[in-house]
């Protein structure tokens, strides 16, 4: 199957081109390609998808279906490139004025290749091209964009501001390529990828049913599940390397991104089996506050919960700040401490007599569980039908 920047950019804007003149000539004069030049190309592509995207007629050219799928998922992408382009080149001196237009997806292929290894050795072991190959695909787009994207730290390399902000425009634009193949080339048992950011709470509840059932129903998509706290994948979900990313919610929205909630997750105070405070039906503040707690960082929602639940009363210590449960998990099992958390997360500690909770669940306690996506994200038709399992795995666990 074709990688996203297999794919030629010219012959993809071209393929847009055709379908709002529906003229070969016509389309080849906007992408200043020669007629045969572009017909080669437009061959080149419908072999590499494995479809017609055109009928041939003596008036004109007609899209097929997987024609305007192809040219919906590519003008997105080339206006992806083309956002991030045109604001790193203002970043530089005198750049183009339309540098999207120049690059290639070789030279894009290997600058994110540099993005992702750090370094022009890891970058041409990572994609096959030689060191010289990746220098001058960069310099060709520092050149295009008027502007250093690549700077040098001690021994190493790093992303300028500028190459950062072409960098996930880069990916984003990746993206849609990569779900221009999947719903063109979509095959009758599932095909495409998934790529979740999942934090705590949903590892230990939602995630599980949900792709057991799709791993059911759609077994040829390939599932990536990228665990972590709410900060380490907000800006893989922002630049496209995450799909969606499942948790709990902030009260706002991070830039570029929309959140739906799924469900409320009622919070308890939880501790070792045997702990002091494991007899008392409802633990009283003073009590609660006599022991050391486990919190999260500042500005997560159990944090939060957490300062709302002493608010007004001398708040206990708080030696540790930590969002794995795992750890968490391991220091409450092996002392006094307490912490806020969904007895969910817990749920096989407490049945196997490890951990238990203290008191009932708080009343005024609470998380808004749901999906934070992208704004301008078009899910596939394998992303989507995921979407509608969580919609329904969570009803199913919930009620």
């Amino acid at each position: 199957m074709a990688e996203p920047f297999d794919l030629n950019l010219r012959h993809l804007r071209a393929v847009s081109a055709i379908v709002r003149h529906g003229s070969m000539s016509r389309a080849a004069d906007t992408v200043n390609l020669s007629q045969p030049a572009l017909t080669q190309g437009l061959a080149k592509l419908e072999k590499q998808l494995a479809t017609a995207l055109f009928e041939r007629h003596s008036d004109g050219m007609v899209a097929t279906p997987e024609g305007l799928m192809a040219s919906d998922r590519a003008d997105a992408a080339l206006d992806h490139l083309a956002t991030a382009a045109r604001a790193t080149a203002r970043g530089g001196a005198r750049g183009f004025a339309r540098p999207e237009m120049l690059m290639t997806a070789t030279q894009l292929r290997a600058f994110l290749a540099v993005a992702d290894a750090g370094s022009f050795v890891g970058a041409a072991t990572d994609t096959g091209l030689s060191q010289p190959a990746i220098h001058r695909a960069v310099r060709d787009l520092e050149h295009l964009c008027a502007t250093a994207l690549v700077e040098r730290r001690g021994r190493g390399i790093a992303l300028s501001p500028t190459g950062l902000r072409l960098a996930r425009g880069v990916r984003l634009a990746r993206g849609e390529l990569a779900a221009l193949i999947a719903d063109v080339i979509a095959e009758p048992a599932g095909s495409g990828s998934l790529v979740i950011g999942a934090m705590p709470l949903c590892r230990a509840l939602i995630l599980p049913a949900a792709l057991a059932r799709f791993t059911r129903e759609r077994p040829g998509t390939m599932i990536n599940v990228v665990e972590g706290s709410w900060r380490e994948l907000v800006d893989p979900l922002r630049d496209g390397s995450l799909d969606l990313m499942i948790g709990a919610l902030r009260d706002s929205a991070p830039p570029d991104c929309v959140q739906a909630p799924l469900m409320t997750d009622r919070l308890t105070v939880v501790g070792r089996a045997g702990h002091p405070l494991a007899t008392i039906d409802r633990p009283t503040l003073d009590q609660l506050a006599s022991y050391p707690w486990i919190v999260g960082q500042h500005g997560t929602p159990l944090r939060v919960q957490w300062e709302k639940l002493f608010a007004g009363h001398a708040r206990p210590p708080a030696p540790i700040e930590c969002g794995s449960v795992m750890v968490i998990r391991g220091i409450l099992a092996d002392g006094d401490f307490l912490t806020l958390l969904s007895p969910d997360q817990v749920a096989l500690e407490i049945e196997r007599g490890l951990l238990a909770t203290i008191g009932p669940r708080l009343d005024h306690s609470t998380r808004t569980i749901g999906v934070t996506i992208r704004e301008r994200w078009r899910p596939t038709a394998p992303q989507a039908y995921f979407l509608d399992l969580l919609r329904d795995v969570t009803a199913r666990e919930v009620h």
